[in-house]
């Protein structure tokens, strides 16, 4: 069910939610989470509420999303889906005209569950600090997705110079299947220390950075990235003193060969992330990510430093 809502405020919205619920007989929840989305047109809204509805199967919860019409005359405007419109979650659509969009945390105050932590998701681009942000001072996770962005490297800049703890990007989770099958890689025996590593990707692709950071950071050894013509990181090579751990993957492939010194290669799974996949991963731990974290300000400085050869 889908209700529109012209020359409203925010707690009006939040009553008819009320009401929609009791005329469907619902009155328990059963939310874990509030997800904020405070996008910047309808398309990536609708991408954001397409992609946090499917997340929502894991993780039920209310969906406020927030699309400002500076162009339009000053009020709100608003458009609730329950039910079959809105997957295992409550998604509000609010449309503040003008002046209304100035003072976003007030439009999102009246929405917010009670007793349940708060992420906010900016699809597009993000503040340079997330955590001083009207918005994103209320919330426990605070998602960014720099690869959305214009310049992706430059937005990375930017969150590295505002990272507060409880900051992540979607980059980061784009990255989880290759760095889980490398750690994976480097607990089977010989366990001889890592001398250097070789990250192919594009540079402009910030998963490929955010990987090399943390390779960076976690094994204090030169790191060298390789520009490569594909847009997803396609191998990583780490050098031991008794052979090298080979991980390589075709640009359009579900699997990826590993290669480990004096064992057969075999192939292992490692398909391309969605945006549902890397939201849902997001929303799994609502702990700060430290080592998103050490990636990001230490390991990208050890890159910039010249640790990366």
């Amino acid at each position: 069910m889908i209700v529109h809502l012209a020359g409203t405020r925010s707690g009006a919205v939040a009553d008819r939610l009320v009401t929609l619920r009791e005329e469907g007989g619902v009155t328990a929840l059963g939310r874990v989470l509030t997800l904020v989305v405070l996008a910047t047109g309808d398309g990536e809204a609708e991408t954001a509420v397409a992609a946090a509805n499917a997340a929502s199967r894991e993780h039920p919860c209310r969906i406020v999303v927030v699309v400002p019409s500076p162009g339009e005359a000053t009020g709100l405007a608003a458009e609730v889906r329950v039910g079959a419109d809105a997957g295992a979650s409550e998604v509000v659509i609010l449309r503040p005209g003008g002046d209304a969009g100035t003072a976003t945390d007030s439009l999102v105050v009246p929405l917010l569950l009670p007793d349940v932590p708060v992420v906010v998701w900016w699809p597009g681009e993000p503040p340079a600090a997330p955590a001083a942000d009207p918005v994103g001072a209320m919330a426990q996770r605070r998602i960014t997705d720099a690869l959305a962005c214009p310049d992706p490297p430059a937005t990375v800049r930017r969150l590295r110079a505002g990272y507060a703890p409880g900051d992540t990007d979607l980059s980061w989770a784009r990255s989880t299947p290759w760095r889980a099958r490398l750690a994976a890689a480097l607990d089977e025996p010989p366990h001889d220390p890592v001398l250097a590593a070789t990250v192919v990707g594009p540079r402009w692709r910030t998963p490929v950075e955010l990987l090399a950071g943390w390779l960076a950071d976690r094994l204090d050894c030169p790191v060298r990235l390789v520009p490569a013509s594909s847009g997803v990181i396609t191998q990583v090579r780490l050098e031991r003193p008794g052979g090298a751990v080979t991980l390589a993957r075709e640009p359009d492939a579900q699997e990826a060969r590993l290669s480990l010194p004096g064992m057969p290669d075999r192939f292992v799974s490692l398909p391309v992330r969605t945006l549902e996949d890397c939201l849902r991963e997001e929303l799994r731990g609502l702990a700060p990510d430290e080592t998103y974290g050490q990636a990001l300000t230490r390991g990208l400085a050890l890159l910039r430093d010249g640790r990366a050869a």
